[in-house]
């Protein structure tokens, strides 16, 4: 009977009742998996993409009295002014350079420290090491700012004492902005080499030990069993985080960029990138110019991911992000 009734139903009335019934069965089956993702989609839902609304602020001469929707429409010309500014090009040219340079030396210094980490025996010296690493990164950046301070204060400073201790002049850091580019790569290494180099080291715990073993019988050093087995092991693992850091390229850390140097204007040539840029203009009511240089960052950033992971495609297809 219930044939007879389906038979007489027309064809895309009986795909979409057979549609309808497996997602309910879908949704039966894994009720509790559902459940367990809920929090996390509201969270993305009101806290990433309901704030996308405001991007078509990037788009308007925004006025308090009138509000978003009221405000007047002006077009390409926040996004004009931006790029025709002074400021463009330096804090285009100081994130992206920073961000490359956390890729690489981070990453160095990340699988440096999984490999060496690697080698540790001892369980209670393998944790220590670990934990002691780790620590920095729940460090906030107020905080580690103050550390920063009280190392480079240009009279009291641990470092200007210390330099003086040995008969060197003091050096004042916070009028000089050549030297933040060395203070800001170390500071950012320091604070993430540690939680970065906790998953290189589980990738290192997932190779077959076996392999290892056979290397020694065919008497391959620790270099050799580094380059040979350890490395390649790593490959799919860094290939995804360089593809995801590749997309954050135009977009630097506040905390580190802003707390750090103490938004001092003298620094600017070499500490100002574009997240401390948009927060200055927030800062002082420039909502349009600051949306649309946010809408820049997205834009080139998710370009940058697709690229980055259509290259790997052609190159290691099994390594590829999507």
């Amino acid at each position: 009977m219930r044939d007879t009734v389906i038979n007489k139903m027309p064809e895309k009335t009986v795909a979409k009742s057979f549609r309808s019934n497996s997602f309910r069965r879908l949704v039966k089956e894994n009720i509790a998996l559902f459940a367990l993702t809920l929090p996390a989609i509201l969270y993305y839902l009101i806290f990433h993409y309901t704030p996308m609304f405001g991007v078509i602020l990037a788009f308007k001469d925004y006025k308090y009295s009138d509000g978003i929707l009221g405000s007047s429409w002006v077009g390409f010309k926040n996004f004009e002014y931006f790029f025709t500014s002074m400021d463009a090009w330096r804090i285009t040219r100081n994130t992206v350079s920073y961000a490359s340079v956390f890729i690489v030396l981070g990453n160095i210094a990340a699988v440096t420290v999984a490999l060496l980490l690697f080698e540790v025996r001892g369980k209670l010296a393998l944790k220590f090491y670990q934990t002691s690493m780790i620590m920095p990164k729940f460090l906030s950046w107020v905080l580690v700012g103050y550390m920063t301070y009280a190392l480079f204060n240009p009279s009291l400073g641990y470092f200007n004492q210390l330099i003086q201790f040995f008969g060197f002049d003091s050096l004042d850091v916070y009028s000089n902005s050549n030297y933040w580019p060395y203070i800001i790569v170390t500071v950012e290494i320091w604070k993430t080499v540690g939680l970065s180099s906790i998953i290189y080291y589980a990738a290192l715990m997932s190779v077959d030990p076996e392999l290892f073993e056979a290397a020694k019988i065919d008497g391959a050093g620790k270099m050799r069993q580094i380059f040979a087995i350890s490395l390649p092991s790593l490959s799919p693992v860094l290939t995804i985080i360089i593809i995801l850091a590749i997309g954050n390229l135009f977009r630097g850390d506040f905390g580190l960029f802003y707390q750090i140097p103490r938004d001092i204007g003298v620094l600017y040539p070499t500490t100002d990138v574009i997240d401390t840029y948009v927060y200055r203009g927030l800062r002082a009511g420039d909502f349009g110019i600051s949306a649309a240089v946010g809408l820049f960052q997205s834009v080139v950033g998710l370009i940058l991911i697709v690229i980055s992971n259509w290259i790997v495609t052609k190159v290691r297809p099994e390594n590829a992000l999507f």
